[in-house]
């Protein structure tokens, strides 16, 4: 496109690409750093197997038991108490199910008082992590 000067010259038009290479490179550098990725506690867990076993969702509320019987949500140990509170909130935020990842050699007792907790927090869908689960 060419520009017609006061004086009379014509002047060719160019457009500057370099301000959209870095809009384009900023945008690219806020995706990657606001991209969350799913990522299983540090914990000596030997999951049970189960023959049905079929992926979980990506966004589900995680809840760990350990063998001893520990209890933790977001990596911070949890009381059994407090489950209710934290499952709740964490389901409000955007969370669509509930996961608990036992070893096993937690005693049925505290497995199901923590399914329970999660299910009087208003969880729908409660599972329970295995070998083969894979989410």
């Amino acid at each position: 496109m060419r520009r017609i000067r006061p004086d009379g010259q014509e002047e060719e038009a160019r457009i500057d690409l370099s301000p959209l290479i870095d809009v384009v490179f900023i945008l690219l550098i806020f995706f990657i750093v606001t991209t969350t990725f799913v990522k299983d506690m540090d914990l000596e867990i030997q999951r049970p197997s189960a023959a049905s076993a079929t992926p979980s969702s990506a966004k589900s509320v995680r809840i760990y038991v350990d063998a001893d019987g520990n209890v933790y949500i977001d990596q911070q140990p949890v009381r059994p108490w407090m489950i209710q509170s934290k499952v709740r909130t964490l389901l409000h935020e955007g969370a669509e199910s509930v996961l608990v990842v036992t070893d096993t050699h937690v005693p049925a007792g505290r497995l199901v008082e923590v399914v329970d907790q999660a299910r009087l927090a208003g969880a729908k869908n409660v599972g329970v992590a295995t070998e083969q689960e894979s989410g």
